[in-house]
């Protein structure tokens, strides 16, 4: 039997790496991991956590009007950009240091260099000009945003990477994108008081979410003050002799801002890896191609995450490495499971959702019932706040099954959490119906739905 220096290299120190590798160390295997930039990855140092505590900081203007209605006097507040972006990497490398701790502790041997494969076995430590090999390898790369290269001037423009460490808060700025991040950062930046304007090239914010949170979010963005351009792109960016920029639309208006962000989607990080040296399959857009057990068709090389390009979430990730392990080192080979995964836009106000939406509800079954409610959340009948919440449930008619979830509204994404173990569970609309509710909450709506709003028969909407 061939000797290598490791049982696992992982290749890639974001959540999914570094939970496989903290996880496999823990069973006594010899471990290695290598991460180029910082452990953490792009969830940790560049993602979902900076994005949160951003979302938080942007959140307070709105709780200091809120609070006059509950007899609080708020003296006129004031923002120190640079505070919030020191505070958030004091926390970051706070962080970064437990997921590097995580994996020493239990065995592991962590590299801060870029690792490139050799052969099938064998991987560069760039830093270290030196190479390991390896039984098992697992490339754990993530993704990064699109730079968008056709985009004359895309030199000009920032990405959710630089959006977070910004010298100074922009008076303006343009987002070009419709998804998680470019509809997040549009109520960052908005709630610290930045003109803001996102332009997308759908017909709708959020394609793929359900269409009453996608219209209803739209609409209170537009209330508190964004602007939503759809059906509209870039046609080029040009720098202004007094440094702002000019965006350029394709439908002759010209916007000048400060800052022009690009969300415009995420691409595997796989240039440049060694692939090719090892024989690793990838596909159209860069992804490496595994089988349903994260295998590539590289029998001891596996890949999980972003850079497969499945499910772009980091809880997937996790998961994703959790199977990883059972399958290579634990002789029980589990296939990650990603249907039915709750997910949240953490918006203003958010969304929680789980499940199908009502119009892939409507393609996939006969006849849904679709339960609906809106209404305007406790919390601002005294604040006086006009902005109001969204609970929808979509069930499948003949068997009663809860098909979707969906929140609009405060704290929507801790619910949609507690809704997915309903909905992987398999409970039924009657489930739902013997709950007793928790009253007074927003989220006993979910129960207290008896009767559907409408039905959905053969596509065709009924009553």
């Amino acid at each position: 039997m061939a000797q290598y220096d490791y049982d696992l290299f992982v290749i890639g120190g974001g959540s999914g790496g570094v939970r496989a590798a903290r996880v496999s160390a823990g069973l006594g295997k010899r471990v290695g991991i290598a991460e180029e930039y910082r452990f953490g990855g792009t969830c940790v140092i560049r993602g979902c956590v900076p994005k949160k505590l951003f979302v938080y900081a942007s959140q307070f203007p709105e709780h200091f009007e809120d609070a006059a209605g509950y007899g609080w006097t708020v003296q006129p507040a004031t923002f120190d950009w640079r505070k919030l972006v020191a505070n958030k990497d004091r926390e970051i490398a706070r962080l970064e240091g437990l997921y590097r701790l995580g994996v020493e502790n239990a065995g592991g041997q962590t590299f801060q260099t870029r690792a490139v494969l050799v052969d099938r076995h064998t991987i560069l430590l760039e830093s270290e000009n030196r190479t390991v090999t390896a039984d098992q390898i697992l490339i754990a790369t993530g993704g990064r945003p699109n730079p968008h290269l056709a985009l004359p001037g895309h030199e000009h423009c920032i990405f959710s990477n630089e959006a977070f460490d910004l010298p100074e808060l922009p008076k303006a700025i343009v987002i070009a994108g419709g998804g998680y991040i470019a509809v997040e950062f549009a109520n960052i930046f908005h709630g610290l008081g930045v003109h803001t304007t996102l332009i997308y090239r759908g017909k709708e914010i959020l394609g793929r979410f359900d269409m009453d949170l996608r219209r209803m979010l739209h609409e209170t963005m537009e209330k508190k003050g964004i602007r939503i351009i759809c059906h509209e792109i870039f046609s080029a960016i040009e720098r202004r002799a007094d440094g702002r920029l000019d965006a350029y639309l394709q439908g002759g208006e010209v916007i000048v801002a400060d800052q022009v962000m690009l969300a415009l989607g995420r691409i595997p990080n796989t240039e440049d890896l060694g692939l090719e040296n090892a024989g690793v399959e990838r596909g159209k857009v860069g992804s490496i191609l595994v089988d349903d057990y994260s295998r590539t068709n590289v029998g001891n090389i596996w890949a999980i995450g972003d850079v497969t390009n499945r499910v772009q979430l980091t809880p997937v990730a996790i998961h994703e490495a959790m199977c990883f392990v059972e399958t290579a080192f634990r002789n029980n080979p589990v296939a990650p499971d990603h249907d039915c995964v709750a997910t949240a836009v953490f918006s203003q106000p958010e969304i929680g959702t789980v499940g199908l939406s009502e119009d892939e509800a409507a393609r996939r079954f006969h006849s849904i019932e679709v339960y609906r409610a809106t209404f305007r959340p406790l919390r601002h009948t005294m604040s006086g706040r006009d902005e109001r919440m969204l609970m929808k449930l979509i069930v499948d008619a003949q068997t009663r099954l809860v098909l979707g979830a969906h929140i609009l509204g405060p704290d929507a994404g801790e619910m949609a959490q507690l809704l997915g173990i309903s909905l992987k569970a398999g409970l039924t609309k009657d489930d739902f119906d013997r709950t007793m509710a928790v009253h007074p909450t927003a989220a006993e709506e979910l129960v207290t739905m008896y009767k559907p709003s409408y039905l959905v028969k053969n596509g065709e909407r009924v009553g």
